[in-house]
């Protein structure tokens, strides 16, 4: 029990440390470099300086809801796969994603966010990723019982119809509403309302916390509803739950930083092999793994073709898919 204890804390170690490096690299590297020691000289001399404004006013924000983000997505990969027992889902496996992005296409079409301000973009794709996920538990539900299947299936047939109704507000929407589209839905961390990036980290390390309370839930559900019921798990409760904690940290993810793929599907499969499937510390790992991977793309989205910036929801793909695909292909794995 001790050795397990001591390889647990020095994998949380590793995972903060890597956290602590890609932060660093975040707030050092981009268009204007900034030297460490400059970094840390910086908050003591107050504002004035050209860097002082970018590191407190670009790089920082989008270093918070960078953690905030990913670690909230991480997270939700980790609730959803060990509660459904499928190493394919992911947080927007359940349409999530999709209603998120429609209602964000339906107020860029009809253009709302110009009698509300910019700030009804990411309500709306607030509202529009909850409103899903409200019809696929009503959908999914039975006699007062949650049918994985019947959920993970209700979910999938959303987000299709979802996608084939942004595609139709799409092909008649006009080129500068198109643009607005596309580029929301690729995903970046350049968030303009400071208030937001805060709730979404607070709402991250929340749902840790929160999660962390269902982790013996989760270890019991890993192995069966019938035999987590012999083991003492309220199953239908905590399924409740786990589906509704999940739901929201992505719904928080999705308004405020767009369609970020992978990060949910990749980020625990990779803890997993190296922690183990106790979800006692593959949520905490993960939370940092899923964090430190975003950070990491973003900082490379930001500076690859410096000035111009990437989409980061390219970045995750390509090179989360990649460092999967050869993982896989290196190592013996089974969920």
């Amino acid at each position: 029990m001790n050795s397990k204890l001591v390889r647990w804390a020095l994998s949380a170690f590793v995972l903060f440390g890597a956290l602590m490096l890609a932060g660093a690299l975040s707030l050092c590297v981009g268009s204007v470099g900034i030297p460490l020691k400059r970094l840390l000289c910086l908050p003591f001399e107050g504002r004035g300086s050209v860097e002082y404004s970018i590191l407190f006013d670009v790089r920082l924000p989008r270093l918070l809801l960078g953690i905030g983000v990913g670690g909230a997505l991480a997270i939700s990969g980790v609730v959803l796969q060990g509660m459904f027992r499928n190493p394919l889902v992911e947080p927007y496996t359940l349409g999530i994603s999709g209603g998120a992005a429609l209602g964000v296409s339906l107020n860029v079409a009809l253009r709302m966010y110009r009698d509300v301000g910019t700030v009804s973009i990411p309500l709306s794709g607030f509202l529009g990723a909850m409103g899903t996920v409200l019809l696929v538990y009503l959908l999914g539900t039975r006699r007062g019982r949650m049918g994985l299947q019947r959920l993970l299936l209700t979910g999938v047939m959303i987000s299709f119809i979802c996608s084939s109704a942004i595609m139709l507000i799409m092909a008649v929407s006009k080129a500068e509403d198109l643009h607005g589209i596309i580029f929301w839905m690729m995903g970046s961390l350049e968030e303009p309302h400071g208030w937001l990036i805060k709730l979404v980290l607070v709402t991250s390390l929340c749902g840790l916390l929160t999660s962390y309370l269902f982790a013996i839930d989760l270890n019991a559900l890993s192995l069966g509803e019938e035999e987590a019921a012999h083991l003492g798990v309220k199953v239908e409760r905590a399924k409740r739950a786990l589906f509704i904690l999940a739901s929201l940290l992505t719904g928080f993810s999705v308004s405020a930083a767009g369609i970020i793929g992978f990060v949910g599907l990749v980020v625990p499969h990779f803890v997993r092999m190296f922690v183990g499937g106790d979800h006692r510390i593959l949520l905490p790992a993960s939370y940092l793994a899923g964090s430190t991977f975003l950070v990491l793309c973003d900082t490379l989205a930001r500076t690859i073709i410096a000035p111009l910036e990437l989409p980061i929801g390219v970045i995750t793909g390509i090179v989360g898919g990649s460092l999967f695909v050869y993982a896989l292909s290196k190592r013996k794995y089974e969920f």
